[in-house]
């Protein structure tokens, strides 16, 4: 957000903020010593007896956060989300917030952290924003044991008949290092292993997150990861996890991050954080399990999900819903004015000028990611999230174009108010789920074959002529509808920037074909990844990383944290 030198830094206000014991939050949502199990003061994991115990309970209804495309201008969904169940909590209803981990890597990137913002935040922000309860080392962790059991069932006689040419699992750290995206291993000769190209992704796109994301509990987990596809043999057949054997040892070093972590709201609001999957490269959304348990915990839950509609909204009403078995009641898209004058051709260094007319052709992107989640078939209202820059004039404009249009529109205002600044959001959101009769229905079915699947995402979604794919992607829509793979949802990695996967094209671009250069089996998620454009799953660092600018003070605060 653009503030004045005056106005207090995230990490200033999450300093600053007084937060209750996690006992005292816990005790809220009626749990007993039994049910968590503490990691300091403000921070418990939910136990694996409560998380079982309260499937008998009711489930309340989930509202989900979902935006228009980023820009680098930022859109808030993070904080619009923490906000509006701060709001919910003043209006009195019984309600949760679950998100996601942030990962290290845009932390020290460019980013920032993902803890929301301003007056608007969930706590402890430091822990939360570093190396929290330690789930996500938890699956670097058990992502590189299975790549040195790879490595060393080749060494030790390949009774597999792996073809080290075609070993598709790679290492996994949670950092942006674009030096690790191509490497070779097993340098040195015989006693140090098998030489092979390999590479890294970021531990988010890591099928271990997608995997731990998307169980339903620690035997579905197990189950999962022993489907995992790592390799192929000389005969070009799929290798698993399970044909390693090795499912119970990574299932082991997931045992303790499996469980969703408890935090609180600045307003004390309970959330359950957990799970970190990128959107632009994996499915985006937080865990099934901490989602569901909120929903046995409270009347509403509050959950987003990465990036744009076209992209975190289609994967949770895809893959997530249809896995977690529950549908949305309610999606908030959260848009700025600073970013739809972006989509409307001005540069950022202009965006603290009024420019009503660059609004109005920014207009068309909130406009399609409006129509995308009604032909879902779900109630929505788009938050308009209110920067200091924002000009009178534009803020009546914009809803002036809702209001022709007839979509529902709300002003937040939480970062600079908490969640009496959501109040309005919040009574239009419980407006539209009393009103309105749930029709959510999926734009494609999971009998569809794989290339339907991508071209039905690509025209009804991003709105795209049509999709075209490369030989090698053409070649491996016929392997994988062979091995039995056809009847599984899609994820795409696409660029968030855009509806296309040119990052170029913004706002509402028209007659584009969208190129899918690869695909790839996540068997044990239980999608299949289409890759698009120059989509890395492994990012790089900005030439001035946020972490130039962070340290650490006498007392141990963090300095620079965002």
């Amino acid at each position: 957000m653009n503030v004045k030198s005056s106005v207090k830094s995230d990490i200033e206000i999450a300093q600053q903020a007084t937060m209750k014991p996690i006992v005292e939050i816990a005790d809220k949502l009626g749990l007993t010593d039994d049910d968590f199990e503490l990691y300091g003061k403000y921070k418990a994991k939910l136990s694996s007896s409560a998380i079982k115990k309260l499937q008998e309970n009711k489930s309340g209804k989930v509202i989900l956060v979902t935006a228009i495309n980023p820009t680098p201008a930022g859109e808030g969904k993070s904080t619009v989300t923490v906000g509006l169940a701060d709001a919910f909590q003043q209006l009195g209803k019984k309600v949760m917030v679950a998100m996601r981990e942030p990962s290290l890597g845009p932390t020290m990137g460019i980013k920032g952290g993902a803890t929301g913002g301003g007056y608007s935040q969930v706590l402890p922000m430091e822990d939360i924003n570093l190396h929290f309860t330690g789930d996500l080392h938890a699956i670097t962790t058990a992502n590189n044991a299975l790549a040195a059991l790879i490595d060393n069932h080749l060494q030790q006689g390949n009774a597999l008949n792996i073809d080290q040419r075609r070993i598709v699992w790679k290492r996994a750290l949670d950092l942006n290092d674009r030096a690790l995206r191509k490497v070779i291993v097993g340098l040195g000769g015989p006693i140090q292993g098998v030489p092979r190209e390999d590479g890294f992704d970021i531990t988010v796109a890591s099928e271990i997150m997608a995997v731990l994301c998307l169980a339903t509990d620690l035997q579905n987990l197990k189950l999962r990861l022993s489907r995992m596809v790592v390799a192929y043999n000389v005969d070009k057949q799929p290798v698993t996890v399970g044909d390693l054997g090795v499912e119970g040892a990574l299932t082991l070093l997931l045992k303790e991050a499996v469980k969703p972590n408890l935090v609180q709201t600045l307003e004390h609001t309970p959330a359950l954080i957990h799970g970190g999957p990128f959107a632009n490269i994996a499915h985006g959304c937080n865990s099934v399990i901490a989602t569901t348990a909120a929903s046995k915990l409270a009347d509403y839950v509050i959950t987003e999900a990465g990036f744009g509609a076209d992209l975190g909204a289609e994967k949770f009403l895809h893959i997530k819903s249809r896995s977690a078995g529950f549908k949305p009641e309610a999606v908030v898209i959260v848009a700025t004015i600073r970013a739809l004058k972006m989509h409307g051709g001005v540069p950022k260094t202009e965006l603290v000028n009024e420019n009503v007319e660059a609004l109005k052709v920014g207009f068309a992107n909130l406009k399609k990611h409006v129509e995308t989640i009604q032909s879902f078939g779900l109630p929505f209202v788009v938050a308009i999230n209110k920067f200091i820059s924002d000009t009178d004039l534009e803020v009546q404009a914009l809803f002036e174009l809702c209001e022709k249009e007839n979509i529902p529109v709300a002003l937040s205002e939480v970062w600079e108010k908490g969640g009496k600044g959501g109040i309005d959001l919040a009574e239009k959101v419980l407006k539209q789920i009393e009103s309105n009769e749930l029709t959510y229905a999926p734009l494609y079915d999971v009998s569809d074959s794989i290339e339907v699947k991508i071209r039905t995402i690509v025209q009804k979604v991003y709105g795209g002529k049509d999709v075209e794919f490369s030989s090698k992607a053409r070649k491996q829509l016929k392997d994988f509808e062979g091995f039995g793979w056809g009847n599984l949802p899609v994820c795409m990695a696409k660029s968030q920037y855009s509806l296309s996967d040119d990052p170029s094209k913004l706002g509402r671009p028209t007659d584009f074909v969208v190129t899918v250069r690869e695909l790839k089996p996540s068997i044990g998620a239980g999608f299949i990844v289409a890759l698009t454009g120059d989509v890395m799953t492994m990012p790089g660092l900005p030439k001035a990383p946020a972490a130039l600018k962070m340290d650490v003070d006498e007392n141990g605060n963090a300095v620079g944290l965002f």
